[in-house]
Order: structure tokens, then sequence, then C-alpha cells
């Protein structure tokens, strides 16, 4: 079962904020709302679109770009693939990226799967945490990388070391205060070890 039912973005300003995800097409899987709690620097967390080509890597920024988001790392090629990270206007950290080096078609904004990606401070402890109210692992590379399981079209929860997931997307890793993001579940409420907040959420977001 989907352990992620919806994904709510704490923001200063939900009406801008609404015309930012909309233009990246992701209005369906991102909710909004008030807030100003007070934060400061890397906020623990990345949201992470993955996507079937660069052309559409270079779509999202170019679109992000236009609707206002800044470049942490600009889109480039690497060993995995390529990619690129942007913090759009209310702080929130977005990694597009693809495993394919090369393009196979028209470009556009087709998002294959949406990763959200939890900073940890003790990979172990946070894993048994989940694992404890019922997330099945799908993937687990010892303390460096946890990716639970999720329907197919839903989003999907992962820990990384926050330093380690600083470091990715070009950011120190020494925020502090709110997370400004809420998770919604099935059941709840609870908090994570590293002060993710989790509330009663029945019913799923679709893509």
């Amino acid at each position: 079962m989907n352990p992620i039912a919806s994904v709510t973005l704490e923001v200063a300003d939900p009406t801008a904020a609404d015309r930012f995800y909309s233009a990246l097409g992701l209005g369906a899987r991102v909710r909004l709302r008030a807030s100003e709690a007070p934060t400061t620097g890397f906020r623990g967390f990345v949201a992470a679109l993955t996507v079937s080509q660069p052309a559409n890597v270079n779509a999202f920024v170019d679109a992000a770009l236009d609707a206002g988001a800044t470049v942490l790392k600009p889109a480039a090629k690497s060993f995995w693939g390529y990619g690129g990270v942007v913090r759009a206007p209310d702080g929130t950290v977005w990694k597009i990226a693809t495993s394919e080096k090369k393009d196979t078609g028209p470009a556009g904004l087709h998002i294959d799967e949406m990763v959200l990606l939890l900073g940890a401070s003790d990979m172990k402890a946070s894993k048994q945490f989940y694992v404890d109210r019922g997330l099945s692992v799908a993937k687990s590379y010892g303390r460096k990388y946890v990716e639970f399981a999720a329907q197919p079209g839903a989003v999907k929860p992962a820990l990384y070391p926050r330093h380690t997931l600083a470091k990715d997307v070009g950011l120190p890793a020494d925020g502090t205060g709110s997370h400004r993001i809420v998770l919604g579940t099935g059941s709840g409420p609870f908090t994570d070890p590293d002060g993710f907040v989790w509330e009663a959420a029945p019913v799923p977001a679709t893509p």
C-alpha cells in the first residue's frame, strides 16, 4: 500500500506557489498550506522528479526558471545520467534527473516517478522507524540510501543521510527550523526521528 497519500508544502504565499506548481504540471501531486514557520537554509528534504530523457530534464528546468525558480545545479551530464537542481520560490528544492544520456523523442513535462528524499541523521534508526510503521523496503544500500515501496504513479519515500543529501543538491546541511512539509498517510499522526510530520490523509493523491 502506498505510504504517502499526499505531500503538503507549507508556504508563505499559497497563491504564488500554486501558480508555480501549476506551471510545472505538479498541481495534482503537491498540496499547499499557508505557513510562516521559521526556517533557515537546507530544510532537510528534496523532491526528486525522474524523467525519461535529458530533453525532459531541460523542459522542467526551463519551466521552473520561467516560473521564478533559481538554479542550484545547472542541468548537466553525470556518471549516472543527466540532471539539474532548482529551488522553487517557496524554498523547496527540486531535483530533476534521468538515467538516460540521449534523447529518444520530443521534449515534454512528463514525469516517470516522484521520489521524496528525506534527510536522516541516523539511517538505521529512521529505516527501522518506518519499517515498524508498515512501510516495505524496496531498495537498501546500508547507511547510504533506503527506498520504500509505493504503488505505480504514487510519490515514493526514500531516506538519504542529511549531509549527503544537502551536498548532492549543492547546499550546506546546517539548516534549522521547520521542514515546511507535511506528509499525509492512511494512519497517523506521528513525527519521525528527524522531525518530519505525518498526518492522517485517507485519500491518495493521483498524478
